[in-house]
Formats: C-alpha cells, sequence, structure tokens
C-alpha cells in the first residue's frame, strides 16, 4: 500500500496530520532566511545590544514564516501587514505587561484583544496572519523581560520584519526561461527561437510564473474535455488565476510602474480571460477535443514565461460555439501580446463595509468567541502557574487555535509532535555547541529551514521552537526546553476543550460565511449572462469585461468554500457534523456557474440562450433550493 493510501485509509483528521505539500525547494526563500534572523541577532550583539538583536530576530522570524513564492508585490503586503500588526501587539503588550502583569485584568483585555483579532482574521488570508501576530506580539511583549520601552521593542520588531523585506526585492529570484511547454515549436517572430540564457533576474518573475501558468492551465482543461480529470483542471485553472490576479493587483514597487514589461503582462493576464471561458465551456461539453487545440495557449504560456513574441498560433477547427470562441481568443492573445497595452486588472476589492460585514458574520463571530477564550484563559492559567515563560502558553494556544493550519486534532496533534521533537532536538545542541557563536548559527540555520518546514505543520513548529529556544538562551535565559514542552501540552488541552464547547454562536459559521459568499457571486454571473440574452447579436466589450470580472469572482468565492469546507470534512466527528450537507450545496453552485459560463459563450455567439441550456440551469436553480 501506498502511503498516499494508507493515509486515505485513515479517519479525516489522522489522514491530514500525515499530509505534506509537495513541490521544489525554494532556493531564494531558504537564502533570506539565512540571511535575516541570524545576522540580525550577530549585529545586536556586536553592538552590545543582544535583547534589540533578539527583537529584530523575532521580527524577521515571524516574516519568514510569511515569505512564500510569489510576485514581489504580494510579498511586501504579505509580510508588511502582519508586520505592522505585531509591531503594535508587542507595543500593547510591553504596556500592558509593565502595568497590569500580575494583576487579574491582563487576561481580560487579553481576551477583549482576541476577540477583536479573531473577528477580523476572517476577512481573508493577509488579515488572518495580522491577527495571528497581533496576538503573538502581544504575549511576547507582556511577558519577554526585555529593557527597551514598548515604542522601541516595536520599531525593533518592524526593523526586522523590513530587513526581511529588502532582502525580498534586492535579491529577485532567477527565473527559468526557454522551458518549452508541449506543442512548442521554436516559432518566433521570424520563424526562430531566440536565444536565451539558462536564467535571467527579473523583478517581474513572479507575476510573469503566475500568468504562464494561467496559460497552462487553460491548455490542461482543453486536453481534459471529455474526461474525469476535467473537474479538477477547471479548479486548477482557477486557482492559477487566483493567483495571478493577487500577483498583479498589489502594491506598486517602483516608481514608474507602468513599464512596458507590466503592461504586457497585464494584457497578456486580460487576454487569458476569454480563453478560459471558452476552455470552461468546452469541458463542460463533455466531448473530447483534439490535441492541437491545446497546443495555443501552451505557446502563449512559452512566451509569457521567455518574454517574447508568441509567434504564429494554431487555429481551432470553427465547428462550434465553443471552438469559436477558443478561436477568437486565441486571435484576441495573439493580439494583445504584440501590442502588450491593456488596463491594470484589479481583484476584488474590499471597503470598510465589507470587512466589517465580514469580521461581523458568522465565521468572524465564531472564530473571534473561540480565541478570546483560548487567549484570555491560557494566559489566566499560565499566571496562576507562574512560570518565568508564562506568555509561551497563550502564544501557543494562538497558533494553535488557527483554523488556517489545518483541523483542529491534526494541529494539536502535529504541534505537540513538533515540539517535543525541536525540544529534544535544541537540549542536544545547547549542550554540545559554544555560545554565543553556536546559537546564532542555529538561528541562522533555523531561518532558513522555515521556507522549506512550512509544508507541514509539525516541521514548522520544530524548527521555529529550535530557533525560538535559542533566542532565550541568547537573550540570557536558561536553558528551557522541558518548559517548552509542558507549556505547549497545556495549550494543546485547553485548545482542545475550548474547541469542543457548546458555542454561544452558529457552528460552521466559516463554511456558511464561505458558501453565502459563493451564492451571491454565482447568482450575480447568471443574471448578468442571462441579461445579454435575446438581444439579436453579441455582447459589446464592456458587458464582456464584466462579466468576465463576475466570473472571476464567482470562481474565486465557489474556490474558498470548497478550501472551508474540505478542512472542515477534516475535524473531528463532534465538529465536522456542523458543515454536513454542505459539499452538495457546493458541488451544485460549481455546476451552476460552469453552466453559466457555457451560456454565457452561446449566447455570444448566437445572441440567444438554447434551450438545453436553459432547461439545464432551471434544474440547477431548483436543485439548489432543494439543498440549500
Amino acid at each position: 500500500m501506498t502511503p498516499r493510501a494508507a493515509s486515505a485509509s485513515l479517519p479525516p483528521w489522522l489522514g491530514h496530520a500525515l499530509r505534506t505539500q509537495r513541490g521544489p525547494v525554494p532556493w531564494h526563500s531558504v537564502v533570506r532566511g539565512a540571511l535575516a534572523a541570524g545576522p540580525l541577532l550577530c549585529a545586536g550583539m556586536v553592538a552590545g545590544r543582544v535583547s534589540v538583536g533578539v527583537v529584530a530576530a523575532l521580527g524577521a522570524m515571524l516574516a519568514g514564516i510569511n515569505d512564500r513564492p510569489g510576485s514581489q508585490r504580494v510579498a511586501v503586503r504579505r509580510i508588511g501587514v502582519p508586520a505592522l500588526a505585531g509591531a503594535g501587539g508587542l507595543a500593547f503588550g510591553a504596556y500592558v505587561g509593565a502595568s497590569a502583569g500580575g494583576a487579574p485584568v491582563l487576561p481580560l483585555l487579553f481576551a477583549l484583544l482576541g476577540l477583536f483579532a479573531g473577528a477580523f482574521s476572517a476577512v481573508g488570508p493577509v488579515a488572518s496572519s495580522s491577527g495571528t501576530q497581533l496576538l503573538v506580539a502581544a504575549a511576547i511583549g507582556a511577558g519577554m523581560p526585555l529593557p527597551e520601552p514598548g515604542w522601541q521593542r516595536a520599531l525593533f520588531f518592524l526593523a526586522g520584519a523590513g530587513w526581511l523585506i529588502l532582502l525580498r526585492l534586492v535579491l529577485p529570484s532567477p527565473s527559468p526561461s526557454s522551458s518549452p511547454g508541449k506543442g512548442w515549436t521554436g516559432a518566433g517572430p521570424r520563424g526562430g527561437r531566440p536565444a536565451m540564457p539558462p536564467y535571467r533576474l527579473d523583478r517581474l518573475d513572479g507575476e510573469r510564473a503566475a500568468v504562464s501558468a494561467v496559460y497552462e492551465a487553460v491548455a490542461a482543461l482543453l486536453d481534459s474535455a471529455g474526461t474525469s480529470r476535467s473537474t479538477s483542471c477547471r479548479a486548477a485553472l482557477t486557482a492559477a488565476l487566483d493567483q495571478a490576479q493577487d500577483a498583479l493587483s498589489g502594491p506598486r514597487l517602483r516608481r514608474h510602474a507602468g513599464s512596458a514589461a507590466e503592461r504586457r503582462l497585464h494584457a497578456q493576464y486580460l487576454a487569458a480571460l476569454p480563453l478560459g471561458e471558452a476552455a470552461t465551456a468546452l469541458a463542460w461539453a463533455g466531448e473530447p477535443l483534439p490535441e492541437r487545440v491545446g497546443e495555443g495557449p501552451r505557446r502563449l504560456a512559452a512566451a509569457v514565461r521567455d518574454s517574447v513574441p508568441c509567434g504564429p498560433l494554431p487555429a481551432p477547427a470553427r465547428s462550434g460555439a465553443g471552438l469559436r470562441a477558443l478561436d477568437d481568443a486565441l486571435l484576441h492573445a495573439a493580439e494583445a501580446f504584440d501590442s502588450g497595452t491593456a488596463k491594470p486588472p484589479h481583484g476584488p476589492r474590499r471597503g470598510p463595509v465589507d470587512v466589517l460585514r465580514a469580521a461581523a458574520g458568522p465565521g468572524g463571530r465564531e472564530y473571534g468567541v473561540r480565541v478570546a477564550l483560548c487567549f484570555g484563559a491560557s494566559a489566566a492559567v499560565a499566571q496562576a502557574l507562574h512560570h518565568p515563560h508564562w506568555y509561551w502558553l497563550p502564544a501557543t494556544a494562538v497558533f494553535l487555535v488557527k483554523p488556517d493550519l489545518g483541523p483542529l486534532a491534526s494541529r494539536v496533534l502535529c504541534r505537540a509532535l513538533g515540539t517535543v521533537l525541536g525540544a529534544v532536538l535544541f537540549a542536544g545542541l545547547a549542550a554540545l555547541l559554544p555560545r554565543p557563536a553556536g546559537l546564532v548559527a542555529v538561528v541562522a540555520v533555523c531561518g532558513a529551514l522555515i521556507p522549506v518546514a512550512t509544508r507541514h505543520f509539525a516541521a514548522q513548529t520544530a524548527v521555529v521552537t529550535v530557533l525560538v529556544l535559542a533566542l532565550v538562551m541568547v537573550g540570557g535565559e536558561p536553558q528551557a526546553s522541558w518548559g517548552r514542552i509542558g507549556e505547549t501540552l497545556l495549550a494543546c488541552g485547553i485548545v482542545l476543550l475550548v474547541g469542543h464547547l457548546p458555542w454561544p454562536v452558529q457552528r460552521g459559521g466559516r463554511v456558511q460565511d464561505r458558501l453565502s459568499a459563493a451564492r451571491e457571486s454565482a447568482q450575480a454571473y447568471l443574471r448578468h449572462v442571462l441579461s445579454g440574452a435575446g438581444d439579436g447579436g453579441p455582447a459589446g466589450a464592456d458587458h464582456r469585461a464584466a462579466r468576465w470580472a463576475l466570473r472571476r469572482e464567482a470562481y474565486r468565492t465557489l474556490a474558498e468554500a470548497r478550501a472551508a469546507i474540505d478542512l472542515a470534512a477534516a475535524e473531528l466527528p463532534t465538529l465536522a457534523r456542523h458543515s454536513a450537507g454542505s459539499e452538495e450545496v457546493a458541488a451544485t453552485l460549481e455546476r451552476l456557474v460552469d453552466t453559466t459560463t457555457a451560456c454565457a459563450v452561446h449566447v455570444d455567439d448566437t445572441g440567444r440562450l438554447p434551450r438545453r441550456h436553459a432547461e439545464r440551469l432551471d434544474a440547477l436553480l431548483a436543485e439548489l433550493t432543494a439543498v440549500a
């Protein structure tokens, strides 16, 4: 039996704990991690301000957890916003700890802060990371003995995170060029393929890779038409479009951001939207397509990846509405690749009202109450035990209660195993390595390992445990491996208990929030498509652009709902039952959005809605009403 088959035969919560993300080693993140926390700690020691080096290294460590592969503009937001929240939490904790460190009011203040941060975390991934850093830094600021006042700690923490961001900006990742895709014939603008170096330093490497992946996903979806793989390939196309949209819609990093290269990438992304629409309609039809149909998108993917003209593109037969839409989309893409002009695409933007609605919704309320109880209760228990490192307990509880890291039982198990492994490993290293040079080396090595360890929560916990214990020891405190194990196991018990308590708010609120958003987006997309039927001609450019934006939002919210449902399904049965039936709703919504896309292609082609499609829409709407 293969490891994957063995994992599938286990209970969902245990199988999830054994699952590991796969992929190439992010070597450039590894290099940045090695140059972040360790050198900062060393600089603080050389300057005679060890505590400053420890705080800066903490900022770099937490920033390193958020340093994932992707475009630079996304990295700035993904690292910088949580770092700002962490700096605020560190200052808050320092002042609260100084004024109410041993008073009963401290757990109450922590609970209120946890309620706010937990509810805000429901807004999105960056908000979730920000809420986590806010609470972890608040616990550290309140309990870690440091001579600097709160505002200085916040500045040094920000300096550590800023150092990692600077490394992310000045050390661009070399991106592989000339990685030919299937069907590449080497045809350039003059019939030959331009010579390219094996690697190039490209400050748009993340954006270029994301857009190229969209065209590859379109080609894979066309290849899968008429097979059982079409559903998973359509989901992969949605994920690729989401990543490209995020990569291109982040903050601009250069003064003259409207460069020709950026404008070209924006145009290439926009040109992929009608291609994705046509490919989805063809996959929905369920009829196999000739192999050459996917060759055009693959040539476009190679052109984006190598930053060269796309050259001649093979035209599919125009024997049906879907193939005609694909041919038109390929012609449009060829023109866009040549002209390189387009308005920058923007993803769905949330205003203050949307943020407040998400935080105050069922998912925000449920998670906020859960975090408040865990954070406040762990602080109260830690203070009652009079442990010198009492702040470890609430900080650990914050990570354990975080649903982004997996189902509750899975993350508790991984956290316990990772902490035991890391603590035992550090105890051995502390006994063998010279001080403080050996501990600084441990911090640097752990910083380099974090980007790889993030693939599994237990591995990440082990690496972070070693790094934190090394920082504590460099700061002048005694070796604390066994205390770290005890605090973690106690936090695991608190989070497990709170996670299974009867709730004053709706269970499964996170799933219901995501499903409600997906339903609203799907219905808005359907209404827009139907509004163009019966006009007797193809839709105008503005109507199609609005339709593509609505289609993107519909598939994006569906992907978020599906992720929340999969996570809930892997919980223990007492928790998983609260999301029963959500899988059927999501599946019906996916079929509805796919059918709507097929309708849009036919409306563009004939100006009317075919009877078969109308009947299918009616059946799906009735099914959605029945399962809701």
